[in-house]
């Protein structure tokens, strides 16, 4: 763990800690190749401008994200926070000097792919849902939530009952051959726009439309997206079956063979 490329202090995590003020992203590094490096760097600039009114030095990021890569074996799971150490809880809006804090996990074995995942709806909506942000206290809340009551995570949906994302993931479903992702505010994962490049080319199509929980359950497919596992099918959705898809494993395969880009 490392901040601006030097070790961390214990006083310099305290404003992360505390107030949970920041924005991050989360980039699987195998030999030092990322997939959707574009989109990462992307959402980390302009997530820096929303937040702090900062423009985010990228080239800097990346050799620090590079660096702790180099530092552990490939393939590993690399995230990198935007915050301010220094964050006046009484005075927010003073002037604010983002910091890049790079932390390090080991990837999952992708020999070991974890099994389909069973869903539970749960009424929740992010705050700024289109910032990847640092307070994850109501998704997490929710996961644990529905894993208490026996589901393996929450796909949450909105007052008006529209299926929108998951707690650290996207949602997409497979309806007559094509791909449909729910049409609900919720954060633009970099997984899934890499899904979206990955229908194109195998040439499926691909639409965005208001689902409900129960129009969800009767699609001929679903699975959920994120950097560090990938695709991973869904089971079951608020205990109802859902199908194996082949569309489904087209883009899982589609997805895995992407090289990357040059961190």
């Amino acid at each position: 763990m490392e901040l601006n490329g030097r070790p961390v202090s214990t006083g310099e995590l305290s404003s992360l800690a505390l107030y949970g003020y920041g924005h991050f992203t989360t980039m699987l590094v195998n030999d030092l190749r990322v997939r959707g490096l574009d989109l990462h760097t992307d959402r980390l600039a302009q997530d820096c401008r929303a937040l702090f009114g900062a423009d985010l030095d990228v080239p800097r990021v990346r050799e620090l994200a590079r660096r702790a890569a180099r530092e552990h074996p490939s393939p590993t799971v690399i995230r990198v926070t935007v915050y301010d150490p220094h964050m006046d809880l009484a005075r927010p809006d003073a002037s604010v000097l983002p910091h890049v804090l790079v932390t390090a996990r080991p990837a999952p074995d992708p020999a070991h792919a974890p099994p389909p995942v069973r869903l539970g709806t749960r009424r929740f909506s992010r705050e700024a849902p289109r910032v990847k942000g640092t307070g994850l206290f109501g998704a997490i809340r929710e996961r644990r939530a529905a894993r208490l009551d026996g589901f393996d995570d929450a796909l949450f949906t909105t007052p008006d009952g529209l299926v929108s994302e998951g707690p650290t993931w996207n949602i997409g479903f497979v309806d007559g051959g094509g791909l449909v992702w729910p049409d609900a505010p919720a954060l633009d994962g970099v997984t899934a726009r890499l899904v979206d490049r990955v229908a194109a080319d195998l040439g499926i199509p691909v639409i965005r439309r208001p689902l409900t929980a129960s129009a969800a359950t009767r699609m001929s497919g679903a699975f959920v997206t994120n950097a560090a596992t990938g695709l991973r099918p869904v089971a079951a959705l608020d205990g109802v079956h859902t199908p194996p898809s082949s569309v489904v494993t087209r883009l899982a395969h589609g997805y895995s063979s992407l090289s990357g880009d040059r961190l």
